[in-house]
């Protein structure tokens, strides 16, 4: 396969066995890359938007990896699948269920009994998902795209906006301030994570 991989310095590398998994043979260039999963993820996004589903049925390990798997199905073989290798970021593979329990449990401790309001409950989520990593790519996207479905079932407001103009895959003064969140949010801070969130 001829496709070279270029990253960026938070994103996430794949391994060979990994990068084999591209469904789409005749993608070349990390562009081409980019547009086929945006392209497959906006599909989910109109789905997932625009339909009434429990916060019971989210809150699931089932759940959050079938999200995974029809955001990036028509793109990656192993989409939907816990990652095997260990990253630059995440927990220890083996230690991806166990965090993935404990993050659930917490939510649900959360909202039963209103911990914190609606919008810091849904980017608590998305940080600890990232935090945990469960996949070898698209966890950011993933878990930016839980939080929204969140917000919108447990509060019925539209979903987050994540810097309007934000580029995944482009060095910006946008993305630089959503990476700098990112590590307040690594010391429990969370406040420019949400004030970007609804940026």
């Amino acid at each position: 396969m001829g496709i070279k991989l270029d990253y960026t310095g938070a994103q996430t590398p794949l391994d060979e066995i990994e990068i084999y998994g591209l469904k789409i043979k005749t993608i070349a260039t990390v562009g081409e890359l980019n547009e086929h999963e945006q392209n497959n993820i906006e599909e989910v996004f109109q789905w997932a938007l625009n339909r009434k589903i429990p916060v019971d049925t989210l809150l699931t390990r089932e759940w959050i990896f079938n999200m995974h798997y029809r955001m990036f199905n028509k793109v990656w073989d192993w989409a939907g699948e816990k990652r095997t290798s260990n990253k630059n970021i995440g927990v220890d593979k083996y230690a991806i269920d166990p965090a993935i329990i404990y993050l659930l449990d917490d939510i649900k401790y959360w909202i039963d009994n209103r911990t914190f309001d609606a919008v810091e409950i849904a980017i608590r989520f998305k940080h600890r998902l990232v935090t945990i990593h469960c996949f070898p790519n698209g966890n950011g996207r993933h878990a930016r795209l839980c939080a929204d479905i969140l917000i919108k079932q447990l509060t019925g407001r539209d979903s987050f906006t994540w810097g309007s103009h934000y580029s995944m895959y482009q060095e910006s003064e946008l993305r630089s301030a959503y990476i700098a969140a990112l590590k307040k949010a690594d010391t429990g801070d969370y406040k420019p994570l949400i004030e970007f969130a609804g940026s």
